[in-house]
């Protein structure tokens, strides 16, 4: 099996397991095993599909003020787990191709491969979101037609996306591309980064 048909049927069970609750609250139950690569593509995609939520909640017009400023702390919680995440999967790819020696003219990609599977899972999000539209009873006929529209659009990007992080491991794995990780380096969490925290720091 192709690692993103793996990560597709992964990513698909974290988001059917969360909306048995539905609920941004529900703790994670990850039923794979401890180290493996698929109990890591899950806890990604489990944070992914709770912040697709908060996102959705923060959005409502009706939201009380101080709800939606400690919704938004959560969500640049989220966001900072998401990105740790990506550079611990970039990690596993990095222990996975350490003995590969690139050749000298090995390319080097726009986007590592874990910034790609953060695409596949972020994707593997809408295609199961716009399916429930295409689909619903409650909704017009013309609403299911344009939602079915746009989720044929997705399939095709998923199925090119798929295609495009495959050939990159291949790449790699072959030496023709060479694999290079930068830190995000995240600044408004930090409070030696971030102005208003440190000088609010600064001031007490």
């Amino acid at each position: 099996m192709k690692f993103t048909e793996t990560a597709w049927k992964v990513f698909n069970q974290s988001i059917e397991d969360y909306h048995v609750s539905d609920d941004v609250n529900t703790l994670i139950d990850n039923p794979f095993e401890k180290d493996s690569l698929e109990r890591i593509l899950y806890a990604k995609n489990w944070i992914d599909t709770v912040q697709w939520h908060l996102e959705d909640i923060i959005r409502d017009e009706n939201i009380d003020p101080a709800e939606a400023l400690q919704l938004k702390r959560t969500i640049d919680a989220s966001n900072q787990k998401r990105t740790d995440l990506v550079e611990y999967i970039d990690g596993w790819f990095l222990n996975k191709f350490e003995n590969i020696t690139p050749k000298p003219e090995a390319k080097i990609n726009t986007e590592t491969p874990a910034w790609a599977v953060d695409r596949l899972s972020i994707l593997a999000l809408k295609v199961y979101h716009m399916s429930l539209e295409a689909n619903r009873e409650s909704a017009s006929e013309e609403h299911r037609r344009n939602c079915q529209a746009k989720l044929d659009v997705l399939l095709i990007q998923k199925e090119d996306l798929s295609t495009s992080i495959d050939q990159l491991l291949t790449d790699i794995e072959n030496g023709n591309v060479k694999m290079k990780v930068y830190k995000q380096m995240k600044m408004y969490n930090d409070e030696s980064l971030n102005p208003i925290l440190y000088q609010k720091g600064q001031q007490k």
